[in-house]
């Protein structure tokens, strides 16, 4: 995905085709299973947890519907993505339709589709924490990640390592360089991931460059703190 992948989500969901494509999550991914339908906000007779941080994420009637929670930034704002709907809708246009191909690239990595993004910009940051998922009976948390980081052009000096989230779940963590040709820049990304009774489920935390990268990373770190299964 990397910087003109991952910039493409955060700066085009202000266009139309982004809007309709992500507006619901204007990210996410479970992308994944890169492909559960979340919902778009939360109803007023199920308000969302709240943490030191902000809100919990994850269970149902929360911003996104997942199958893990976890506890975002304070400040930071979540929106689920429908990419089941958004694809159904991209495969029906024709193989030349730009829009389309767009979709695709946006709401699929590997073997995961976006679920829901989760926007650093009102906590006064450029960037986004996305969660991806995949189908079930994808169990390898780690072979799901390795193909994630495959699917992104331009990826260096991956490092993986396998750690236990604070809400005790197996997790794989792979932190890498992305080179963008168009840019000429190279930046950090961070990922991990987790196997759960409905697939796997991949966070992924970009940036526009290393440095807006390590200032979102306390709220990737809070993820991996307080993630469990829903």
């Amino acid at each position: 995905m990397g910087i003109v992948r991952s910039t493409a989500v955060g700066m085009a969901v202000g266009t139309a085709l982004l809007a309709t494509a992500l507006g619901g999550c204007a990210g996410s991914g479970g992308t994944g299973g890169k492909g559960r339908p979340g919902t778009s906000g939360t109803p007023a007779s199920a308000p969302a947890r709240t943490s030191p941080g902000g809100d919990t994420i994850g269970a149902t009637g929360s911003a996104c519907e997942l199958p893990v929670t976890f506890d975002i930034a304070r400040h930071w704002k979540a929106k689920s993505i429908d990419a089941r709907k958004e694809l159904s809708e991209a495969s029906e246009k024709p193989d030349d339709d730009l829009g389309g191909a767009l979709a695709d690239s946006l709401l699929r990595q590997g073997p995961v589709t976006a679920a829901c993004e989760i926007d650093a910009k009102p906590a006064g940051n450029i960037g986004f924490l996305r969660v991806w998922t995949g189908r079930t009976g994808d169990a390898d948390a780690g072979g799901v990640l390795r193909a994630f980081v495959a699917a992104e052009d331009d990826v260096s000096k991956a490092k993986y390592h396998s750690f236990t989230t604070g809400g005790g779940v197996s997790a794989v963590e792979v932190e890498y360089l992305y080179t963008s040709k168009l840019l000429e820049e190279t930046k950090k990304e961070s990922a991990f991931a987790v196997s759960t009774p409905d697939g796997p489920v991949v966070l992924h935390l970009g940036g526009m460059d290393t440095q807006e990268h390590e200032e979102m990373r306390p709220a990737y770190d809070l993820a991996k703190r307080t993630l469990e299964l829903a």
